[in-house]
């Protein structure tokens, strides 16, 4: 006599992420260069940067070496940016699957964050194995400061991108407010110039972006003598965890009517 198994709402929620993470990867890797395409697309980016930076400085950047510093600065911006968007598609993406009871839009939404996730790994992975062959020094002064920032950031970009993945079911044109707001992001996050590049009466008119404080704070976790003047993990996690509760009071209230539309 076959038993019957049953499982708990956890579990099944569990599943069903674990089966939309798999489904995202499965369609996220079934071009000819597959995840490869991920890693050497931004390392290509840092090089070019790298080399534009480094003439301008001379190879080193407050401190940190000229490839080191844009690898931080690129890795972290993609991160925010893919997350952000991919999060935000996911829902109308999976909207078909909502049929069934145990599919809701934040496994939609984590699965797909998990996945962008697992790129920056093997794109990070990529970018360590390139600098020992370049001979370059591999250093982390705090990893446990640069784990933080990198989890902080990725919490606030799917956050951010549950908000407007609902939203953008109500009003489609949001879509098109999210694509124009996050293009400045590249350029006032701190990418390619450090907020020490600039005086300290005009950092208040940058340091209110949270990107920015998680791309110089992983910069000093590298390198403490980068410094973390201007920046604290104090105002990223304050933003973050202010983020996941509004996202949070979003998707509780308008997940249900929103999917219906």
């Amino acid at each position: 006599m076959a038993s019957v198994i049953k499982r708990g709402p956890w579990t099944i929620w569990k599943d069903v992420i674990f089966a939309l993470f798999v489904r995202e990867i499965r369609t996220g890797f079934n071009d000819k260069f597959g995840i490869s395409w991920s890693v050497i697309n931004p390392v290509a980016f840092i090089f070019i940067l790298s080399f534009v930076r480094g003439r301008m400085d001379g190879g080193d950047s407050h401190t940190i070496p000229t490839f080191v510093y844009m690898a931080y600065g690129l890795i972290l911006i993609q991160s925010f940016l893919q997350t952000l968007s991919a999060s935000a598609k996911s829902i109308a993406k999976a909207k078909t699957l909502f049929a069934f009871r145990q599919v809701q839009p934040i496994s939609a939404v984590i699965a797909a964050s998990l996945f962008e996730l697992l790129v920056k790994v093997f794109v990070a992975l990529g970018i360590v194995l390139i600098m020992y062959f370049l001979g370059l020094e591999i250093r982390v002064d705090n990893p446990l400061l640069l784990m933080a920032c990198f989890m902080l950031l990725w919490l606030f970009s799917m956050s951010i991108g549950l908000i407007f993945g609902v939203l953008e079911l109500y009003v489609k044109e949001v879509k098109k407010f999210r694509e124009l707001a996050s293009r400045p992001m590249f350029f006032i996050s701190g990418v390619f110039f450090s907020l020490q590049d600039f005086p300290k009466e005009y950092w208040y008119l940058m340091d209110w972006n949270p990107i920015l404080h998680a791309i110089e704070l992983s910069r000093y976790a590298a390198y403490t003598t980068y410094g973390q003047s201007g920046v604290s993990v104090e105002y990223l996690s304050l933003i973050t965890l202010s983020f996941m509760f509004l996202a949070m009071v979003v998707y509780k209230g308008f997940w249900r009517q929103a999917i219906s539309r």
